[in-house]
């Protein structure tokens, strides 16, 4: 289990937005911003050129939260690269906007435990928060692509409730009613709103 735990570090190659390579590593962010780290199986396939597209296009709303995106796949960083420097039009993702991470060794899916047959990873996604705890970690198998406005959703429930104390609700939305975490709380909440849930 990993919830509520910290999350492994790593620090690993990775194809950066300006076509670079460098190396990422989670203790980078650490005590600066949250991260949204994300796992997928591999480049040139199907479902995962739509969720890197989809992650990008919300990078601003991700900023705005101040979190960093990072994928991550057993590619290697050449084949990252090859993928990028393809058009969305001929099967490659274009420009990107957050590091691709190379985990051509596969430690780092070992390490977060989305492995597939010691071969590809699973699509995982793990929501860090500022001290590098894992606060969200959750699992898709290869034909289930992400909604990648959900994990917007779940960043401003995070950070509503560090900031308020408050606990959010089924399908919570940033400036909708949250929960104090009381008896009362509860009883307050539900009378207002059960009818929508």
């Amino acid at each position: 289990m990993f919830i509520a735990k910290n999350a492994p570090d790593f620090t690993a190659d990775a194809l950066m937005p300006n076509g670079t390579f460098n190396q990422v590593s989670i203790s980078q962010f650490k005590k600066k911003s949250y991260i949204l780290l994300f796992f997928y199986p591999l480049d040139f396939t199907f479902v995962c050129p739509s969720e890197i597209i989809a992650f990008s296009k919300r990078l601003k709303d991700f900023k705005s939260r101040n979190t960093e995106i990072v994928g991550v796949s057993v590619d290697s960083k050449f084949t990252h690269h090859a993928w990028t420097s393809k058009s969305i039009e001929d099967g490659g993702v274009g420009k990107i906007s957050f590091p691709l991470v190379s985990d051509i060794s596969k430690n780092i899916s070992r390490d977060y435990n989305v492995l597939l047959n010691d071969a590809i990873s699973v699509r995982a996604t793990i929501i860090i928060d500022k001290e590098g705890i894992i606060r969200h970690y959750s699992q898709n198998d290869l034909s289930l692509g992400r909604n990648v406005d959900e994990f917007i959703r779940l960043i401003d429930a995070l950070q509503h409730n560090e900031k308020y104390g408050e606990v959010c609700p089924a399908g919570w939305q940033k400036g909708n009613d949250a929960i104090k975490p009381t008896n009362d709380g509860i009883k307050k909440y539900l009378k207002e709103n059960a009818s929508n849930l």
